[in-house]
């Protein structure tokens, strides 16, 4: 028994050191095996703020009636594209040609009478010349080289008075014929019909919308920013621009106009910006945003 007991002290002591393990009894000082090693992540102090706003075009009206009338032909249909001046819609013209035709006529007749008077003119400005030489020699009297200077004076008054009635003829026929060009409803721009409001029959007023035309580019984007990017937004800065509409497809928008003042109610400066190149799948109206870099 007194040869076990020492034994037996040995094997408990090899146990509580760890004897026959093959994890290590000692760990060295510093790294404790349950603490992961980490890695120290880059420090940014960039900031990105992203705007967003509704895609726009500078060119985008209602085309008005200027006349009353009746719309007699329609040939700008929805989605039709049209050049600047080309005619969308009719409007009954019959009575103002009849007076358009009756104005040139008129005009025709009062450029005639005008010729006749300077004509006669002529005529009496050479009895004039003949009665003053004839006066020389002594072969008349003054009374009657007077009668024919004032007979030609007079004359040229009457010349007067036949250009006013041609300028005034020629006037009521410009303002007939310019509302002939009222009675044909042209397009104001390049651009798209995006709405049709009139319809072939309808008797319109003065103010009367009939289409929606807008313009397909260039397409432009507003925002507002803070007002710390004041003094840091220039012109000709170019942000990246997104559209949840248009999936996939990035384009660059460069800063047009920046307002010189801060809005006192919200403390933002509001920043106009162009999208550059070819707009792709983009139409006015669709929300888009940019990416913006905060200075601060």
């Amino acid at each position: 028994m007194k040869q076990l007991l020492p034994a037996t002290l040995i094997a408990l002591g090899c146990l509580g050191a760890g004897c026959g393990s093959s994890r290590p009894a000692v760990v060295a000082a510093g790294s404790p095996a349950n603490t992961p090693l980490q890695v120290a992540a880059p420090q940014t102090n960039e900031k990105i703020l992203f705007a967003s706003g509704p895609l726009l075009v500078e060119n985008q009206v209602d085309v008005a009636a200027q006349r009353e009338g009746v719309i007699a032909h329609i040939s700008g249909e929805l989605g039709t594209r049209v050049k600047k001046g080309q005619i969308l819609a009719q409007l009954d013209d019959r009575q103002l040609s009849a007076d358009f035709e009756a104005a040139q006529a008129k005009t025709r007749s009062a450029s005639a009478d005008l010729h006749n008077w300077e004509a006669e003119a002529k005529v009496l400005d050479a009895d004039w010349r003949r009665a003053e030489k004839l006066w020389d020699a002594g072969v008349i009297t003054k009374e009657q080289l007077e009668h024919t200077r004032y007979k030609a004076e007079s004359d040229h008054w009457d010349v007067e008075r036949a250009k006013e009635l041609v300028t005034n003829a020629e006037a009521s026929e410009r303002s007939l014929e310019l509302e002939l060009e009222k009675t044909r409803i042209q397009a104001p721009f390049d651009g798209i019909v995006a709405r049709r409001y009139a319809r072939i029959g309808q008797k319109v007023d003065l103010g009367d919308r009939l289409f929606w035309i807008s313009a397909e580019s260039p397409l432009r984007i507003r925002f507002t920013l803070p007002e710390s990017f004041l003094g840091h937004i220039k012109k000709g800065q170019q942000f990246e621009l997104t559209s949840p509409d248009v999936e996939g497809q990035r384009r660059l928008a460069k800063v047009i106009e920046i307002s010189p003042v801060i809005d006192p109610a919200s403390g933002t400066i509001e920043v106009l910006c162009e999208v550059m190149g070819a707009v792709g799948e983009l139409r006015p109206g669709m929300n888009a945003s940019v990416r913006v870099t905060d200075p601060r």
